[in-house]
């Protein structure tokens, strides 16, 4: 899609694209009902869902359609008993390089609130395991925006991200201006959304933005080894882990703590806290039973 290639390289404006890393990351089948994501499952217990978004003559801009399957395939890997975690990634180039402008460049503000313009965002954000980006190349605009969704984000060495509407006369709008301060401070957050400029993924480390930067070609294997450690915990526990680190980003301290005692006290009523503590006593590996 041309058009969105040449918005990219408006939006970059004096920052150049720098795609040093080669190592082709290996993807798998195209589930045959998505046109612009391909699905897989994997990892050695096959508990990981993986998610490519895949409109790479776009540079994985998020068009609704894109955004419709994503969701959908969100919410089918979250209803399915046997996966333990969600990757979501892109390709050496992009993981998203923003929204796709053209799509939206009509939009006013009656059509926006009338259609839930953004509303399929939300498959994302409500997911109730663990979702994890793994990003190479550009995370801009709504890319950055959607890493952010995620709960962890790692990264490649050639990762950019960024938030650049500014360049385009208008702000972040799907979490932007509102999760980057929750992570990186108000001050970085302002230079980020008033500058438009991209920042690397050394800095997103360096800021709080992302766990851990790895070779672009190693990125989805350490990716998928993350997932695959949640996934020997027990799944109840780690919902209600994930749920309490979350309201920690919408309450004040001491309501988040009432909140963190509440769940804690809740573990004591299932069988997988009975069943972990039994096994550290009795020094074995615990076999939880998501109960």
């Amino acid at each position: 899609m041309a058009s969105v290639a040449g918005l990219t390289r408006f939006l970059l404006g004096k920052n150049v694209i720098n795609n040093s890393r080669a190592g082709a990351i290996k993807f798998y089948s195209t589930a045959p009902q998505y046109e612009n994501i391909k699905i897989e499952v994997v990892g050695e217990k096959k508990n990981v869902g993986l998610i490519q978004l895949h409109r790479p003559k776009a540079l994985n801009a998020l068009c609704k359609p894109l955004f419709k399957e994503l969701g959908k395939a969100v919410k089918d890997f979250d209803a399915d008993k046997a996966i333990a975690a969600i990757i979501i990634t892109g390709n050496e180039k992009a993981f998203a390089a923003g929204a796709d402008i053209k799509e939206m460049q009509n939009n006013t503000y009656s059509s926006n609130t009338r259609d839930g313009f953004l509303q399929e965002w939300e498959d994302v954000s409500n997911c109730g395991k663990p979702v994890i980006a793994a990003v190479n190349g550009f995370a801009l605009g709504g890319g950055c925006e959607l890493a952010m969704l995620c709960d962890i984000i790692y990264a490649g060495e050639n990762a950019k991200f960024g938030q650049p509407e500014i360049n385009i006369g208008t702000i972040p709008g799907a979490g932007g201006t509102q999760r980057l301060p929750r992570y990186v401070g108000k001050s970085k957050a302002m230079e980020i959304v008033l500058t438009g400029n991209f920042f690397g993924a050394q800095e997103a480390e360096k800021m709080g933005l992302v766990s851990k930067v790895f070779p672009v070609d190693k990125l989805l294997e350490e990716t998928i080894k993350l997932a695959e450690r949640i996934g020997t915990h027990s799944p109840l526990i780690v919902k209600m882990a994930k749920q309490s680190v979350n309201q920690a980003y919408e309450t004040t301290l001491k309501t988040g703590l009432q909140f963190e005692k509440s769940l804690f006290y809740g573990t004591f009523a299932t069988g997988d806290r009975q069943e972990g503590m039994n096994a550290f006593i009795e020094k074995r590996t615990p076999a939880f039973k998501n109960d």
